[in-house]
């Protein structure tokens, strides 16, 4: 009779500390045109992606929906092709086509087997360089995108969300500027086709690629995007706009029928090439940036007063921001602000406990370690830090800054940044 060992489940299995991150470095090439590409070669499938990112988000645009709309109308018809013809020559080889548009810029990303790539990249060709904006494709889009307008206007959360950016950068301010009701009929083809025209070309793209990457793919890149058939003479450059944060700092949007009220509070702050960025990160972490924070414990699990609370640290090209964010029922809502604010005293009049901070480096670092597991996601940090001018040393720093911040240090950036004197508060709803 075989004896079994009694596993000893009271005693926790030894934690290894991160030391350093691998990561693949992504190379840089040039096509003809002096278009950067940047790979990252890894992985073990025939499989690519190709991430075409172009200078041409909201901070870009010259009136609401602009970026926006001409970013969802690419895959809408080109002047050889409709929609229809589009989704199906890339349903038919198994890839898939993404559009997206953020603040800075905004993306369009092939996924393809590497076989399938010479079949599939002349569309994205002619998506990119020969958009059509067909008028009933349009109007079917500007109508479905205000029908969901009106929806989310209902909806407190999503009013707080829209209101909170307008109140800490300025109603005039590209990151802050909101979509009204006329905003959808003032967009128009030539509107669409004169920012398309400018930003969408040569001279505002990079090319970002991960999974298997080989001269095939760099000759094909370059046969359909490196001539100087797709250059803009368009101004490229954006005059910057000044901050304009509402000085009245408590904001209220009374909605009469309200049971749950959403609260947003925060300010604006600076992006990742600050010195103090990364610390942020660690006391935001405390603060209320994952499941186990201070805001959660206290507000969810103690009070009960919301599903949810956190908080967080937005970096932008050319801003960020701090931001508190919860929904919860109208009778506490003031209760609740008032506990966000207990909260952030702590933070500046008593030091974070050793375990507490200990367990806080940990989540980071396990959290960092999954973020950089394939070569999509190498890709996808890479491009975090190209767009602000930044080397692999930022990760680096990153991993040492979490390992050696102290409690001291914390209760510092506590005192600078987390005054609740200069947050911006926006309820929407009913501040009982």
């Amino acid at each position: 009779m075989n004896s079994m060992q009694t596993l000893d489940r009271t005693t926790p299995p030894a934690f290894r500390t991160v030391e350093k991150v691998e990561m693949i470095h992504a190379s840089e090439k040039r096509l003809r045109n002096n278009i950067p590409v940047y790979a990252v070669n890894a992985g073990t499938q025939e499989l690519i992606k190709i991430e075409f990112l172009f200078s041409a988000g909201m901070y870009q645009q010259k009136m609401p929906l602009q970026a926006s709309t001409v970013n969802a109308m690419l895959e809408e018809g080109t002047s050889k092709m409709n929609a229809a013809q589009i989704a199906d020559a890339v349903d038919y080889y198994g890839a898939f086509l993404e559009t997206s548009v953020q603040q800075d810029n905004a993306s369009v990303v092939l996924y393809t087997l590497n076989k399938h790539l010479k079949a599939t990249l002349p569309v994205v060709e002619q998506i990119i360089k020969d958009a059509a904006f067909p008028q009933a494709e349009l109007d079917t889009h500007l109508q479905n995108k205000k029908q969901k307008f009106f929806v989310n206007n209902q909806k407190v959360a999503n009013l707080a969300r829209k209101r909170f950016s307008e109140l800490i950068f300025g109603a005039k301010h590209p990151y802050g500027i909101n979509v009204v009701e006329k905003d959808f009929d003032a967009i128009t083809i030539a509107k669409l086709k004169e920012f398309y025209s400018t930003f969408y070309k040569a001279n505002s793209c990079k090319i970002i690629m991960a999974g298997k990457v080989n001269d095939d793919v760099y000759t094909l890149l370059d046969e359909h995007f490196g001539g100087n058939d797709w250059t803009s003479d368009g101004d490229l450059e954006i005059k910057s706009t000044p901050i304009d944060t509402f000085t009245d700092r408590e904001q209220l949007i009374y909605r009469e029928d309200a049971v749950q009220s959403a609260i947003r509070i925060g300010k604006v702050m600076f992006n990742k090439t600050h010195p103090d960025y990364q610390k942020l990160l660690v006391l935001n972490t405390v603060f209320g940036g994952y499941f186990g924070s201070r805001l959660m414990a206290n507000i969810r699990e103690d009070k009960g007063y919301t599903y949810g609370i956190g908080s967080g640290m937005v970096s932008l090209k050319n801003s960020g921001y701090f931001f508190i964010s919860t929904e919860v029922g109208v009778d506490v809502c003031k209760k609740a602000i008032s506990e966000v604010y207990y909260e952030m005293n702590l933070l500046r009049t008593e030091l974070v406990s050793e375990d507490e901070l200990e367990l806080v480096k940990n989540y980071m670092l396990g959290t960092f370690l999954r973020s950089v597991d394939g070569p999509f996601a190498m890709a996808d940090r890479f491009k975090g830090i190209m767009e602000y001018n930044l080397g692999y040393d930022y990760y680096d720093k990153y991993i040492s800054t979490i390992k050696s911040i102290s409690a001291i240090e914390l209760k510092e950036l506590a005192n600078t940044h987390f005054q609740e004197q200069n947050m911006v508060e926006l309820v929407v709803g009913k501040k009982n």
